[in-house]
């Protein structure tokens, strides 16, 4: 442990002393469990240490600017990010102001701290130790953070790919809004699971002795079904349990790409695949960024389990996502948002940029569309590709000029034609996951009303705006 975070310990120890949680438990105990989560995130120090200190400005007399003169000017803006967003959360005073009609606490959130996502995580840490100890607070108040941790911050959770926290959150949470239910589905899995138990055993008994026998390198552990994922699918299937296939899954995790298409030929060579039932997200992966190779098979013994196959990076981004590779320790967005620099994201992050484009217009004053931003944040996504084979992230329902203005407001103000997949289509052509759009220009052809009824994004919206506004 560093001697910053041991300074930030003490100070956060004396602040909060005399104060204790509704467990009775003394109340340094909960920022210090908030540390100790951010620590196992591996996250940077100045993260860790805005933990420590997270609730000292709401809950002491200590001050913004004592944080910044003990530990600089990073941690102090995380401190601060983090109280102003509890501040949104209880009553979103400021935003209302520009967002009278707006009652999405999601999007609010989201706003709130679209300056720099680490202050996202920290309030995801601090949620997930709440809700760890939820069992303290009167029925009324937990089934009313449970609810909004259902709704707000497991989806949030899940945005980032942050996977094991989305689990436990959501578990947890269902587990206090529908107690009921959540220990008829406990019940369900665990005894399906007890029936299988030989067969998984079996099963991995095999695949191991075949992975060694072809000399390859692996790690391979099993996964059931978290409870509230199961309550969503069956919602979906009628409550057909026999219609989920992905009940257990079997993870192989393996050191390169290649081998991961290596293993899924082998365990085609052991099994039979189900049709249909081949999922490539390594060169396709899900919107949050989550790559794996997924097929479910049928086994001698007519079960059905599901594997996934990838590397040990996959797996790391896919239990941790965001936190697991924190590349803000090289590129911070704090720096970039005092500078006002738009830092280039990787495709399934391009909706922090928007988000933070939008808080800078709330911050200055200016309207903004909130429609069409919840549509585009929340919305499924798709991805196309250009010609090129770069990948670009759209939400379902995109269009074309939405496309070339995701790729250049130049791009987008004088296309004449557009191509998908090889094939002349109008601009009014709903693009799909997968398509390869190719964007004709002309300087002839220029932007135009018409373009309005064309456009399903904000962004592109926006630009053609400021391109009729200019006469461009």
């Amino acid at each position: 442990m560093s001697r910053r975070i041991e300074k930030a310990i003490k100070l956060a120890t004396e602040a909060h002393e005399g104060q204790t949680r509704k467990s009775g438990e003394a109340y340094i105990s909960h920022p210090l469990a908030v540390m100790k989560i951010l620590e196992d995130w591996g996250m940077d120090e100045d993260t860790v240490i805005a933990g420590v200190l997270h609730d000292t400005i709401e809950d002491t007399d200590m001050t913004l600017e004592q944080i910044k003169s003990e530990f600089g000017e990073p941690v102090a803006f995380l401190v601060d990010g983090v109280t102003k967003l509890s501040d949104a959360r209880s009553g979103m005073r400021d935003l209302d102001t520009y967002l009278p009609q707006t009652k999405d606490n999601l999007l609010r959130l989201l706003i709130a701290l679209g300056s720099d996502i680490r202050v996202l995580i920290i309030k995801l840490a601090d949620r997930l130790h709440n809700m760890r100890t939820l069992s303290a607070l009167p029925p009324d108040k937990q089934k009313k953070i449970a609810k909004e941790t259902l709704e707000v911050f497991a989806p949030l959770a899940d945005r980032l790919n942050m996977g094991r926290l989305r689990v436990e959150l959501a578990d947890i949470a269902f587990s206090y809004v529908d107690p009921k239910r959540y220990t008829e589905l406990q019940k369900i899995l665990e005894k399906r699971n007890r029936a299988a138990e030989k067969s998984i055993q079996k099963t991995k008994k095999d695949v191991a002795n075949l992975l060694k026998r072809e000399k390859i390198q692996y790690e391979m552990d099993g996964r059931v079904k978290s409870i509230y994922s199961l309550h969503k699918k069956l919602m979906k299937y009628d409550q057909n349990i026999d219609a989920i296939y992905d009940l257990l899954a079997i993870r192989i995790i393996v050191n390169d790409i290649t081998t991961c298409y290596l293993v899924l030929g082998l365990i085609h060579s052991l099994y039979t695949p189900m049709d249909g039932r081949v999922k490539d997200y390594i060169a396709m992966p899900k919107q949050n960024g989550y790559q794996s190779l997924h097929t479910t098979v049928i086994t001698p013994d007519k079960r059905i389990i599901e594997f996934q196959i990838r590397t040990k990076e996959m797996h790391d981004y896919a239990e941790h996502g965001l936190a697991a590779s924190f590349w803000y320790n090289e590129q911070k967005l704090t720096e970039n948002y005092r500078t006002g620099k738009i830092q280039h994201l990787p495709t399934h992050l391009l909706w922090i940029t928007e988000l933070q484009q939008t808080a800078a217009h709330l911050r200055e004053g200016k309207k903004v569309d909130l429609k069409k931003l919840k549509l585009n944040l929340f919305a499924d996504k798709i991805f196309v590709y250009t010609p090129k084979g770069d990948i670009i992230d759209l939400p379902v329902g995109a269009l074309p000029l939405d496309f070339a203005y995701r790729l250049h407001s130049e791009i987008g103000g004088h296309v004449m034609g557009v191509k998908v997949n090889g094939k002349m289509v109008s601009l009014n052509t709903r693009l799909k996951h997968g398509d390869v759009v190719e964007i004709l220009t002309s300087k002839k052809q220029t932007a135009n009303m018409s373009w309005f009824d064309k456009i399903f994004t904000a962004h592109a919206r926006q630009k053609l705006r400021q391109q009729l506004n200019s006469g461009k």
